[in-house]
């Protein structure tokens, strides 16, 4: 059926849904039903290739279930869920890897039945490519792989086709754990090859809107910006036990509002939301009709970021004075209902009592000091600035707008708040065009060196502050390769000092991850990207 909105578009899939609810248990339709998994989610999917810039995180999610990496993390039970294994890998495509003695080459034997969706075998040779492609194009995966001294073509190496090496010039211990992440993606090398151009030759125009992957589920429908339907890949070979995964079809379509999300699951015509309002979470968990998988997400944030490149936030003092001037607890309440760690009111001054990395850092709100500080800035009489944040996240980030606008306004700062749809505004963040704004962000492949290297230095896009801090470099190129544990301690704690004094971004709290699911569901797993994985999830006596 035709639609003019996304509004239109999921109020007629809930009809469908409907309709196989309420068919005769021994119904086709009710069959079918389930044999489907729906999930709603506040955002879009606005590419098909997680490694170009403004991916979207739903989009990273997709990628895990249509494309296979070399290795995946392993995971292990949590409450009444799963959590990844943040030091632990297993073979997805490989069907083992060594690592030699020195730490400098990993040797992986491909799996030999693993196929692309098209029936082709996977090779060695579509893994050469695809990771050249990763370090040689411009994408988000050149920035993220060289996190794990992945670099350059010449690194890879075609031993024979079910044979592959990897070189390192000096041991890394993030190389191996980035081939498992989101932008680790093994493509069907022959059919991206054959959509490419003289002007294209990695295929990312092709590519954005359509997938060369070996996963456990092929795209049946895109319809951007409503929905996406895939369905499962029979000879899918990349999970633990070998065998496919246990839903045939999966349905992600986008619900703008929170409270329909909400409505929706409670109802059971939609089984599964991550990103529901705080409240709504509350409420469904006092009703006791579904399940709820709280997860702490010790590996995100959330925070306040500074254009510290740009009048005034290039100003040290002027972001100390902002830090002084946001009422915490009042932020932590309205948000997210407390339902998470804080990341201030810190009981450090000037060195943190551990290497750990985020934790509470030592900012509380102080208005008095938040003004003398303003003025000596030499803005005593305030400033105008916007504040910005992403639309998806709107249940969340509004109340921190507006306490942060009536914060501001007491010590002089006028804030004009602008709420920017999710794909615009990674748009911007990732061209540091937004001068003050409001972002959660996660580190992958989670270590307090890591979280520096990737969020506080460089020109890249998780350097959201763009702070640019001589020793917070030295430091962490330092760190990544030091093998002392006690050097690497105090390493790490200058880090968090520097980070302390200069507040290039205000740490507000690491929330938890409430999925919420109907009670059938099982095998829910917090994984790096916070995203869903289908391939985990099955619906108990279907």
């Amino acid at each position: 059926m035709p639609s003019s909105s996304p509004r239109l578009a999921w109020i007629w899939a809930v009809a469908v849904f409907c309709c196989a609810v309420i068919a005769g248990p021994g119904s086709a339709d009710a069959q079918t039903r389930a044999e489907t998994l729906r999930q709603v989610t506040a955002n879009t999917i606005n590419t098909l290739d997680p490694t170009m810039a403004g991916a979207t995180r739903e989009a990273f999610g997709l990628s895990m279930n249509v494309y296979d990496r070399l290795v995946a993390f392993t995971r292990k039970p949590r409450g009444n869920g799963y959590i990844f294994e943040k030091d632990k890998l297993r073979g997805e495509l490989a069907e083992s890897y060594t690592v030699s003695p020195d730490g400098l080459k990993f040797t992986f034997k491909l799996k030999r039945d693993a196929k692309f969706h098209d029936g082709t075998p996977v090779t060695a040779d579509d893994v050469k490519w695809s990771l050249d492609r990763h370090v040689s194009s411009k994408s988000l995966a050149a920035s993220q792989l060289a996190t794990g001294s992945l670099t350059k073509p010449e690194q890879f190496k075609v031993i024979d086709p079910y044979t592959f090496e990897v070189t390192l010039d000096k041991p890394d211990r993030f190389a191996l754990p980035n081939l498992a992440i989101v932008y680790a993606i093994v493509f069907n090398s022959k059919l991206a090859k054959s959509k490419a151009t003289p002007d294209d030759p990695w295929a990312q125009g092709w590519l954005k809107d359509n997938t060369a992957g070996s996963g456990a589920y092929t795209i049946e429908t895109f319809k951007l910006g409503e929905q996406i339907v895939l369905k499962r890949n029979e000879e899918w070979t990349g999970g633990i036990d070998g065998k496919p995964a246990p839903f045939k079809r999966i349905i992600m379509q986008t619900v703008p509002e929170a409270a329909t999300r909400a409505s929706l699951v409670e109802k059971g015509d939609a089984d599964i939301s991550i990103d529901l309002a705080a409240s709504d979470v509350l409420s469904l968990e006092s009703k006791g009709r579904l399940k709820i998988v709280s997860t702490p997400q010790f590996n995100a944030f959330s925070l306040i970021a500074f254009n510290t490149k740009a009048p005034p936030f290039d100003n040290v003092k002027v972001r100390q004075a902002i830090a002084a001037a946001l009422p915490y607890g009042d932020l932590f309440k309205a948000a997210i209902f407390q339902r998470g760690q804080p990341l201030y009111q810190g009981k450090w001054a000037s060195a943190p009592e551990t290497s750990d990395f985020p934790q509470a850092m030592p900012v509380q709100q102080d208005l008095a000091r938040a003004k003398a500080l303003l003025a000596e800035a030499g803005f005593a009489n305030g400033f105008e600035t916007t504040f910005s944040f992403n639309v998806g996240s709107a249940a969340v980030s509004e109340p921190i707008a507006a306490l942060t606008k009536e914060a501001l306004a007491k010590i002089g700062i006028k804030v004009d708040v602008q709420k920017v749809p999710d794909a615009q505004m990674s748009t911007f963040i990732n061209e540091k065009k937004v001068p003050f704004f409001l972002e959660a962000s996660i580190a992958w492949l989670p270590s307090t060196d890591y979280f520096f290297r990737v969020f506080f230095t460089g020109p890249q896009r998780w350097n959201y502050s763009s702070w640019d801090n001589a020793e917070i470099a030295s430091l962490t190129d330092q760190a990544r390769f030091e093998l002392d544990p006690a050097r690497y301690d105090t390493q790490t704690r200058r880090m968090i000092a520097l980070a302390a004094a200069e507040v290039p971004a205000i740490l507000l709290w690491q929330p938890n991850q409430d999925a919420v699911m109907a009670p059938a569901i099982e095998g829910y797993t917090y994984w790096f990207h916070r995203q869903v994985d289908f391939r985990d999830l099955a619906r108990k006596g279907s």
